[in-house]
Order: structure tokens, then sequence, then C-alpha cells
């Protein structure tokens, strides 16, 4: 990166030479993370659960869907201020297959955080449990069905939602594993961006 390029890079400064995201990507990002360590460990553990009482899975099952609901709420907000925002290019001394993976995770993760929610929401109406009542958003407010209770839609999207699920969980750990990687081996800078 040549020193005019690095003058105009937003909030360039000795701890951020390669300039940072906006305080309200950072935000975004942050409040991302918060969601996802609430969200993906409730919906791992709850098929574990027994049913009874019911009332205590319910609990689980509302708390999970609430925060992949807002997760899908926070990553729409994100990228509409990532596009009339965009972030500081990656800069030149990054290699080009860095590059690449860098790229394709962020992108397959806010694929992922979008497909998820929709995934889990219409799942939940197709076995008949819509975000009312006990389950209701944030525990207050009830959302209509998409669609009504169709238990074989239910088990096909249920499966597709594992799935999906399984694949943030390890795009996931790639997006850390590269930071760490920036951070630790590389030492270029990278993380602070975000800090």
């Amino acid at each position: 990166m040549n020193v005019a390029t690095a003058r105009i890079l937003a909030g360039t400064d000795a701890a951020h030479p390669d300039g940072q995201y906006t305080t309200v990507a950072k935000w975004f990002h942050w409040i991302t993370l918060v969601l996802m360590a609430v969200a993906l460990p409730v919906g791992f553990i709850i098929k574990y659960l027994k049913d009874e009482p019911f009332a205590t899975k319910m609990v689980f099952y509302a708390v999970h869907e609430s925060a992949g609901l807002t997760i899908l709420f926070v990553t729409i907000a994100r990228l509409v201020w990532r596009v009339t925002n965009p972030p500081p290019p990656l800069p030149d001394h990054i290699p080009a297959p860095v590059r690449l993976a860098a790229t394709t995770v962020h992108w397959l993760l806010y694929l992922g955080l979008i497909v998820q929610p929709v995934l889990g929401f219409v799942m939940t109406n197709a076995f008949g449990f819509p975000m009312q009542g006990a389950t209701a958003y944030l525990g207050v407010i009830d959302i209509p069905a998409l669609v009504a209770e169709n238990q074989a839609l239910a088990g096909t999207l249920k499966t597709l939602h594992t799935w999906v699920g399984y694949s943030i969980a390890v795009l996931l750990a790639a997006h850390i594993a590269g930071a760490v990687y920036h951070h630790a081996i590389r030492r270029d800078g990278t993380l602070m961006r975000m800090l």
C-alpha cells in the first residue's frame, strides 16, 4: 500500500496502519458474535434436553429462536451499512490466497447468518410452533407463521437447519483461526482493523 492510499483510509493511525472499520461496523461485528455465542450452543444442546418439563425446553427454544432472528436483523442491517460505508480494503501485503480465503469465509458467514434464521423460523412454523406465546420473539412479540403445520416439510428444514448450523460453526472457527493467524503469526495488524 502506498503512502497516499494509507492517508485516505478511514481511521488510519499508529494502532491501525491499514485503516479500520467504522465504529458502527465494529458494533455490528461484536453484537453478532455475542448473539452467536448464545444461539449456537443453545441450538446444539436443545435436542439433548428432556421433553419434560416441556416449559423448560420451551425456554431454550425461545432463547435460541429470538437470538437467531435478531442475528438475521443485525446481519441485514450490517450488510446495508457495509454497502453504504465500505470497509477499508485489505492491505497489499496480504497474499492473494489469504485474501481469497478471507473474502470467501466472510461472505459465506453472511450467507449463513441470513439463511439459517429463515430456515429455523419456517421450520418451527412447519412443526406447528410459531413464534407466539411461550416462544414469542424476545418473549413479547408474536410473529405470524409463514407456513402451516407440515411435518414432512419440517423434517426437511430441520436437516437443512442442522447442516447449515454445523457449517456456520466451521466458518466461525475458520474466521477466528484467521484472526489469530494474522495477529499472532503474521503480526500484520489485520485484527486491529476491527478493534
